[in-house]
């Protein structure tokens, strides 16, 4: 089955959607953990950044991240017009 255009450019924005939040997932999973000792000088609400980020910041970020990707996908699927019904 060939793609028509107005798919690839569909398919192409929605894999760079996801490829951009899964860059942030990665940097607040792994790399906030990695630099966990070089990131206690800074703190949020008195505790540790990267205490925070392990009790409760990453959290946060992983809630955001499905709430935004929710609202850009279904952004993007009216500017295609491949909604899944009306809203």
């Amino acid at each position: 089955m060939q793609l028509s255009e107005k798919h690839k450019q569909y398919w192409q924005k929605n894999l760079r959607l996801t490829g951009g939040l899964l860059a942030i997932w990665f940097v607040v999973t792994f790399v906030v953990g990695w630099f966990a000792r070089d990131l206690q000088s800074f703190t949020i609400l008195g505790f540790p950044l990267s205490f925070y980020m392990g009790a409760q910041g990453a959290l946060l970020i992983y809630v955001m991240l499905v709430g935004y990707y929710a609202y850009c996908a279904n952004k993007l699927d009216r500017e295609h017009d491949v909604q899944e019904g009306e809203q």
